[in-house]
Parts: C-alpha cells; structure tokens; sequence
C-alpha cells in the first residue's frame, strides 16, 4: 500500500514541477510545452497518475486495479499539496500567479469544469496511450500543451494550484472533485470509442 501512495506521490511532485513552471513562464507557449517534464517523468519511470491510469479501468477492474488507481490518488493529492504549499513559500510569485489562475477556475459553473476535464481526459489517455502501445512521447508532447492551452481541467494540476494559492475552500473541493470526475468519465469514454472503432484490441 505504501509503495502505491509513494508511486501516486512522486508523480503528483513531477506534476507540481511541472505546474510551477508553467506558473514561472511569462509565454503561456513556452509554459506548456515545458510542463510536459511532469508527464514525461511519470510514463518513464512508470509512476502512478490518476489522469494516466483511469482510463484502463474496463481492461481491468479488480480490486488490485482500483486499489492502485486509488492510493495512487490519495499520494497525487499528498505530492501536490506539499509541493504547493513549499512552492507558496519558496516563491511567492508563483503562490500569486497560481492564485490568479485558480478565481477563474472557480467561478466556472460546474457543468462547464466537467465538460472541460472530460477533454482533458481524453488528450491524457491519447498522451499516455501513444507513449504505452506506440513507444513515442509525441501524444506527451503535443497533447499536454494542447490541453493546457486549450483550458481544458486536469484535477492533479488543479490539486497543485490550489495548494499554492493557498485555496482550501469547500468550492475547490468541489471543483477539484468535478474535475476527477471529468477525467475519469473523458478517459474512460474514449477508451472505449477507441475499441467500439476496432483500433484497440
């Protein structure tokens, strides 16, 4: 159990990372491509990310599946929130531009945050696929940009930016829940497009 929360941990840090650079970058272009560092370290060294791992579900759904899926969560949650929070005091700058990211996030109403997480879990799931099944970080490096650019919601990046804003509100609770659902429901629908299409065996 502990080495699937350590898993899930480490990579909610190479998302942080990734989250403050792009907090860092005066060029939103510059920022997103150079968050990718974030997915790129998660699929090397094969750690557990909600947003990467979600998506499986229907060719595996035991309980050793959901127990990875869902401790490598809780460790997303922890790896961001203690990243966030030596980020805010560390570099105050980005504890201020991450709180000028988070207000619009939310005061979004929550049908557009889960329509816009849904997308985001479909260019994660195409991100991690291609690299899975194609060997190539091209999904990584185009799809990760694509998504932040676009403004589309990914919940680990979320968990980040809230914790360096300093926002532990019920409302970012609730957002960052409808952002996870979102993501589950845009990986896990994709998934199975790709198999309806006869593209995934």
């Amino acid at each position: 159990m502990l080495k699937k929360i350590a898993s899930g941990f480490t990579a909610g840090l190479a998302i942080s990372i990734g989250g403050t650079v792009f907090l860092s970058c005066e060029n939103k272009v510059v920022g997103a491509v150079a968050f990718t560092i974030g997915l790129l370290s998660i699929c090397y060294y094969g750690l557990s990310l909600y947003t990467g791992k979600v998506g499986y579900l229907f060719d595996k759904h035991d309980k050793e599946a959901f127990s990875v899926l869902f401790l490598g969560l809780l460790g997303n949650f922890l790896g961001t929130l203690v990243c966030g929070l030596i980020m805010r005091k560390i570099l105050p700058a980005v504890g201020e531009k991450a709180a000028a990211v988070c207000a619009p996030k939310l005061e979004k109403d929550l049908l557009t945050v889960f329509l816009l997480a849904c997308f985001c879990g479909i260019l994660v799931y195409i991100a991690v696929n291609l690299f899975r099944d194609k060997k190539t970080v091209l999904g990584i490096l185009i799809g990760i940009p694509v998504f932040i650019l676009s403004g589309f919601e990914h919940s680990i990046a979320d968990m980040f930016y809230m914790a360096a804003a300093g926002e532990f509100t019920l409302r970012a609770l609730v957002f960052i829940l409808t952002v996870i659902a979102g993501n589950s429901v845009g990986a896990l629908v994709f998934d199975r497009l790709l198999a309806a299409s006869g593209v995934k065996k």
